[in-house]
């Protein structure tokens, strides 16, 4: 499923034209973006968290030229965990 797929849903869940629905998915993106800009992390309980990872730079392989190494340098990183009961249900679904 892709973001324009899921806005679809999204309107037909909530009863709502697929303008607005698109403008609440939009907007929660942006807010989950901008919270992740300024904060470390973002919780939903049950559900997961957002976070920004730091990554010690490596060196890696080179995939078409193993013998080459590539510098890998540092970053920050956006990641996400998902909750207990998420899993869970994920988890029980594919049973």
């Amino acid at each position: 499923m892709n973001k324009t797929d899921f806005i679809r849903l999204y309107a037909k869940e909530m009863d709502m034209s697929e303008a607005q629905a698109k403008m609440c998915v939009e907007k929660f993106i942006g807010l989950v973006e901008d919270v992740l800009l300024t904060e470390d992390k973002l919780s939903f309980v049950g559900f997961g968290s957002f976070e920004v990872r730091f990554r010690e730079g490596r060196i890696g392989r080179n995939p078409r030229d193993p013998e080459k190494d590539v510098e890998i340098p540092a970053r920050y990183t956006p990641a996400f965990k998902p909750g207990k009961t998420f899993k869970t249900k994920i988890l029980e679904s594919r049973k």
